[in-house]
């Protein structure tokens, strides 16, 4: 696989605010079709990298480049390759998701009869379509994540950037995600996921890299991790980081709240 190009590489990539160094010297090579679970502790570096990532941030050291294209030098060619679902955004929630959508899809060089025939399909796949005309300061947590899935998604990007997408969503449109990035993946579409959800991180990954302080500590298959590692994807995460001490935490907890 080394003789293909890869859709992402980043080279000694180190990212601060203020006195605090949040990456440190981060060095990956991303390939088309893989499906990248991204974790780590919080404050690790995970959300930070995806920012970058997506050019929402230029205010770092050394390289990133997307399909051999600089995010610093071709930002808006970047972008248009690029789906990204974060945990939490400004939605503009006085708009209805109908509203909402033709936006996303007018931003993305969509025609009017193309984005009203995706929304009509996406919204019905979500459940969503007898909410279609309610503005979305009415909607729950979890019916505001499907709208950002969808927004993420209307414009076939080649590149995923999936930042906790599962936040308050049902557990069957759980399932139909993880599908989802499952049948994406076969297309060729490449998918960043971060997650504290490792049970779903474990099972839709084709490679894991664990980040911690702003440093690669880990990289590979499950198969490799778990060879290396042994046990749930879980208990390597609490290897990795040095926090095997959960149990304990868990009891002092339980004293202090009968104290």
């Amino acid at each position: 696989m080394n003789h293909i190009e890869p859709i992402i590489h980043i080279k000694n990539l180190v990212k601060s605010y203020g006195n605090t160094r949040v990456l440190k010297d981060i060095n990956l090579e991303v390939h088309s079709g893989q499906v990248i679970g991204y974790i780590g502790p919080n404050g690790a570096g995970k959300s930070t990298t995806v920012r970058l990532l997506c050019g929402l941030d230029g205010d770092f050291g050394g390289d990133i480049s997307i399909k051999n294209m600089s995010i610093r030098d071709e930002t808006l060619a970047v972008k248009k390759l690029i789906g990204y679902i974060p945990e939490v955004t400004e939605i503009y929630d006085v708009l209805t998701p109908v509203e909402y959508l033709h936006l996303i899809g007018q931003l993305h060089g969509l025609s009017i009869e193309q984005i009203d025939k995706k929304i009509t399909r996406l919204l019905e796949l979500f459940d969503l379509s007898s909410h279609k005309h309610n503005r979305m300061d009415t909607y729950s947590k979890g019916m505001r994540q499907k709208v950002l899935i969808i927004s993420g998604l209307i414009h076939d990007p080649e590149l995923i950037f999936m930042d906790e997408p599962m936040a308050g969503l049902d557990a069957n449109s759980v399932l139909m995600v993880k599908e989802l990035i499952t049948m994406l993946a076969k297309e060729g579409k490449t998918i960043f996921y971060c997650s504290h959800l490792m049970d779903i991180v474990e099972k839709i990954s084709d490679r894991i890299i664990l980040i911690d302080n702003g440093n690669i500590i880990a990289d590979g298959s499950f198969e490799a991790l778990k060879a290396k590692y042994s046990g749930s994807l879980e208990s390597i995460f609490a290897t990795v980081t040095g926090e095997t001490d959960q149990e304990q935490k868990a009891k002092y907890f339980i004293q202090a709240m009968k104290s």
